[in-house]
């Protein structure tokens, strides 16, 4: 009798996994545009890509030698900003900028020193209700925060900003009608992916807890 040996598909995909040191860990998160305020009451705007949401606070990962690193320790206001996938260029042209004075050594032949930050991305500012940074008025999400906790993180490397969120700023087209919520059918995040922007694919489910089931009489885009 003819017998053949058979390995799960788990057994598959472990086999052809290899073991990889890469130099960063942006494995899909969302882009943010955090305005704060520098010392003589400018604002700065910079991007980032390390910040996720629990309940009402967002949790930024900043680096500990940077412009909004250096306004945060001192002054907590802030707008966290986030940008749709069609926005990326507008992101792009701040990368190379920092509002840093004297720049950090690291930053020197790479980045360009930049007061004006908004103006350099082609961004409008507009002013905010409960803090004092301005929001970015082409930005779908804008939410007024301020630093609860500024500290180190494990490595001494980065500042790990707790910010509270106090007001929260939507485009009507991406609001469900008559509601609090945010339709996820219409808005779109911009992604960073290993230092590539990328925007979401198409709807897969929803979780059993989601309050806006997907409605296949809807339109999808933002309109």
């Amino acid at each position: 009798m003819d017998i053949t040996m058979h390995r799960d598909a788990s057994s598959d995909t472990a086999a052809d996994h290899v073991t990889i040191t890469p130099s960063i860990l942006y494995f899909g998160t969302p882009v943010v545009l955090l305005s704060t305020e520098n010392e003589d009451g400018s604002f700065n705007l910079a991007p980032m890509s390390s910040a996720w949401a629990l309940g009402q606070v967002i949790v930024l990962g900043l680096d500990i030698e940077g412009q909004t690193g250096r306004n945060l320790s001192v002054r907590p206001d802030m707008v966290i900003n986030l940008p749709e996938p069609r926005q990326w260029p507008a992101v792009e042209r701040l990368a190379s900028l920092t509002g840093a004075d004297p720049m950090p050594e690291y930053k020197r032949g790479t980045f360009r020193f930049e007061r004006a930050k908004f103006e350099a991305a082609g961004l409008r500012p507009e002013p905010s209700g409960e803090v004092r940074p301005p929001r970015v008025a082409e930005c779908p999400i804008q939410l007024e925060a301020r630093a609860a906790r500024v500290r180190t993180d494990a490595t001494d490397d980065f500042l790990i900003v707790e910010a509270h969120v106090l007001k929260v700023h939507a485009d009507p087209r991406i609001v469900v009608p008559g509601t609090q919520h945010v339709d996820p059918a219409l808005w779109s995040p911009l992604i960073y992916n290993f230092r590539h922007y990328f925007g979401l694919g198409p709807e897969l489910g929803h979780t059993f807890r989601s309050q806006t089931p997907r409605n296949p009489g809807r339109a999808d885009g933002l309109r």
